[in-house]
């Protein structure tokens, strides 16, 4: 074990989150402490190649190093031998990452105790999750190696690509109305909120604002996204297909975005846009939108809530029994004030 980083050793830092948009766009948490801590030295990211575009904009990062599920680890700890880190962060500590971060090199190695991972670092925080928001899970690992943690921001940085994009569409949009984006993404099934019920959202929310509505989706989401917009012509715009990046710049158009816990969700509350999140199988307040901008609804009294199961055993009561007026106040609330 060492007890101290010596900051002179230290010129180049890489932060190893391989996947999930959400996860990495929360653990940007420790950047401006890392910063801050060693304003001479690059941050580097190591991620999935799919998952890059979640940091790749980010200011204080200046490279992503990014492999493909199926390399070897050979292949992969080769590109991470070959840029010479000097400390690294291994924000995920499952099995491949550490031993990624064992074989890299670097003289200051920091991870989570999990079992059987101990032995790739020589800097160890609790293997805890704790009650606190999974964004501050990642703060754990600068306190074991002893560097203040200096604010608690996340954040996603739209590029010139971006904000283009966003112009572009802006076009079609009346700007004397309210646009509020819809996100039914989910990365499993029961995150889901049933098309029947953001519907019966849409329809609610229309007869109080003066509003046009953004059905924002993925891949796996476009039958319920044209479900959706298949019922609700009148004041819905189905967006188009989208990379990350644009995706972003469709979401900073938004003045409120309603959105079950998944990826976009974490990205529009990192944009800073006002963002409503629906929850039944997960906890929000571990799992919820990471903003002062932000909110949730969930159905506390249901006996299965928070059930973390991929697939509802039941019928979605959490979300089909979800209180509309709730959602209708915390959106108008989200709208008013921070409009």
């Amino acid at each position: 074990m060492i007890d101290k980083i010596k900051k002179s050793d230290i010129k180049k830092i890489l932060c190893i989150k391989p996947r999930g948009i959400g996860d990495i766009i929360l653990s940007t948490i420790i950047l401006d402490s890392l910063y801050s801590d060693f304003p001479s030295a690059e941050i580097h990211y190591l991620t999935e190649e799919f998952a890059k575009d979640a940091v790749s904009t980010h200011p204080l990062v200046s490279k992503v190093i990014t492999y493909r599920k199926k390399d070897t680890l050979f292949s992969i700890v080769k590109k991470v031998r070959k840029e010479k880190y000097n400390l690294i962060f291994d924000l995920w500590s499952n099995p491949r990452t550490a031993q990624i971060t064992f074989f890299s090199g670097a003289k200051y190695r920091v991870g989570y105790s999990y079992r059987g991972r101990t032995y790739a670092y020589n800097i160890k925080a609790d293997s805890g999750r704790g009650d606190y928001h999974s964004a501050e899970h990642n703060l754990e690992l600068l306190k074991a190696a002893g560097i203040p943690v200096i604010n608690k921001n996340i954040l996603f940085r739209l590029d010139s690509e971006s904000k283009e994009f966003a112009y572009s569409f802006k076009k079609n949009i009346d700007k004397s109305e309210y646009l509020v984006g819809i996100i039914p993404s989910g990365g499993w099934d029961s995150k889901r909120c049933p098309p029947e019920k953001w519907i019966e959202i849409i329809k609610a929310l229309n007869l109080k604002l003066d509003c046009k509505f953004l059905i924002l989706w993925g891949p796996e989401d476009i039958n319920e996204a044209r479900l959706i917009k298949e019922n609700l012509t009148q004041n819905c715009i189905l967006a188009p297909n989208t990379d990350l990046k644009q995706l972003a710049g469709l979401i900073s158009l938004c003045n409120l975005v309603i959105a079950n816990d998944s990826g976009p969700m974490h990205l529009a509350a990192a944009i800073g846009v006002p963002t409503l999140g629906l929850f039944g199988p997960t906890d929000p307040h571990k799992h919820g939108p990471y903003s002062s901008k932000s909110d949730f609804v969930i159905k506390s009294d249901l006996h299965c809530i928070i059930c973390n199961k991929l697939v509802c055993p039941f019928n979605k009561e959490c979300f089909n029994e979800m209180n509309i007026e709730e959602i209708i106040d915390k959106s108008m609330k989200l709208l008013t004030n921070y409009d």
